[in-house]
C-alpha cells in the first residue's frame, strides 16, 4: 500500500490552479505542485491541516491509500 495525493481532483473540481491554492493557503507553490502531481515524498502535518481547513475538506479527500504496483510485472 502507498499513500496517494488526490489534491489534483479536488482542485480540478473547483477550477482552482496550483498557484491560487498556494496563495489561498499561504503555502509555497512548489509544495502544492508536488501534492497536485503526487510526487510528494513526505506529508507535513501542518501542510495537510492548512489544505484541509482552507479547502474545507477532510484528510481523506486529499489523501488515499492504493495498492502499490509491482514494477516487475
Amino acid at each position: 500500500m502507498r499513500v496517494k495525493s488526490t489534491l489534483k481532483q479536488v482542485l480540478d473540481e473547483r477550477n482552482l490552479s496550483i498557484s491560487k491554492c498556494a496563495e489561498m493557503c499561504s503555502l509555497p507553490k512548489e509544495t502544492v505542485r508536488r501534492m497536485y502531481n503526487d510526487t510528494t515524498m513526505q506529508y507535513q502535518r501542518d501542510t495537510l491541516g492548512t489544505l484541509c481547513k482552507v479547502l474545507n475538506v477532510s484528510i481523506s479527500d486529499i489523501l488515499a491509500l492504493e495498492d502499490k504496483k509491482d514494477d516487475g510485472q
